[in-house]
């Protein structure tokens, strides 16, 4: 598995010769090293032109491009390499069958919704009363078989993530009034933090699936669309209370994190790079954490656990096996 290179810096990216390189404004030249470069994020005002994103292109490496306050803007992908029809075809079958498409977004707010619990028992058991919390997910919850389309589903969803942010003040030591989820701009530190680190799950969860044979555009909790890859958000929801919610916790209590890290502009709370660069360095750490796989019966990062997550979606769109969530069990 390549790594991930993250770029602050302003400047131009070159290919010379087999590699590409960073020429900042600076001055400085820095040697990227694409053979071992699996995705490139690009923080800082950067240009490039079509010799180096074909060179990209063809080392099979994703950028992902955020703009100056944090905010994910796009991703530029290789050419598709891992083309099936077959796949194709039943996906879109999935999509366009009501029964199906229920069915798979219903298991995706239930996984969801399960990790989060999972997060909040967690706290519970170490003297933090969230026992109101817990029973108010579980009766939301329980409607879910009862849902009889994706609106009904996307509201659950939407009830259940609102009581869990109602208990993220007395999950997080730090003194931050975190009231309600607010996105653009983002009014205090944890929606800055959750924005951020939000978009960084997505986009790695977009580099998993274009590993695979699945269209990330076609989806079935969130409604596909033009100009985003929304079976990545479908995707990314199992996901975000494992990886996302418990490092954003994680950094505020240990205090890795700190108001100090950020700063007011045009009426939102932004990342100041080094904030940024701290988040990055443990959102590394994170993918590469790994558990014992009770199906696999080996260590898996968590970085394939969400590739992992896409071969059993196909596993269920192609008829092999009924696609069941990965649930935390920790």
């Amino acid at each position: 598995m390549g790594e991930t290179f993250y770029i602050f810096k302003n400047g131009e990216l070159k290919r010379k010769d087999d590699n590409i390189i960073l020429k900042s404004t600076e001055g400085e030249i820095k040697n990227l090293k694409v053979e071992m470069m699996d995705e490139l994020y690009l923080f800082g005002e950067v240009s490039l032109n079509t010799k180096v994103l074909n060179f990209l292109s063809q080392n099979n490496v994703t950028v992902h491009i955020f703009n100056y306050y944090g905010f994910y803007s796009g991703s530029y992908c290789p050419r598709d390499r891992n083309i099936s029809g077959f796949l194709l075809i039943n996906q879109v079958k999935a999509y366009d069958n009501h029964s199906r498409r229920v069915g798979l977004a219903r298991e995706i707010v239930d996984t969801a919704h399960f990790n989060i619990y999972r997060n909040l028992r967690y706290y519970n058991s170490r003297g933090i009363d969230l026992n109101e919390h817990m029973s108010s997910i579980k009766r939301l919850a329980r409607n879910l078989d009862f849902a009889e389309n994706i609106n009904e589903l996307m509201g659950i969803e939407g009830n259940i993530r609102k009581t869990y942010y109602s208990a993220w003040n007395d999950i997080v030591r730090q003194d931050i009034n975190f009231e309600k989820r607010t996105k653009r701009p983002p009014d205090n530190m944890i929606n800055t933090l959750i924005s951020f680190i939000n978009s960084l799950v997505y986009t790695t969860t977009l580099a998993e699936i274009y590993k695979t044979q699945l269209n990330p555009t076609i989806s079935y909790l969130h409604e596909p669309g033009t100009k985003r890859f929304s079976l990545c958000l479908d995707v990314a929801e199992i996901f975000k209370p494992l990886i996302a919610d418990r490092m954003i916790f994680s950094l505020l209590n240990k205090n890795i994190i700190t108001e100090n890290d950020f700063e007011r502009e045009s009426e939102g709370l932004y990342l100041k790079e080094e904030g940024k660069k701290k988040i990055l360095r443990e959102y590394d750490s994170r993918l590469s954490r790994t558990i014992m796989h009770k199906d696999l019966g080996r260590e898996v990062s968590y970085r394939y656990l969400i590739r992992l997550e896409c071969y059993k979606l196909i596993k269920d769109l192609i008829g092999e096996q009924k696609y069941q969530g990965f649930k935390i069990w920790w």
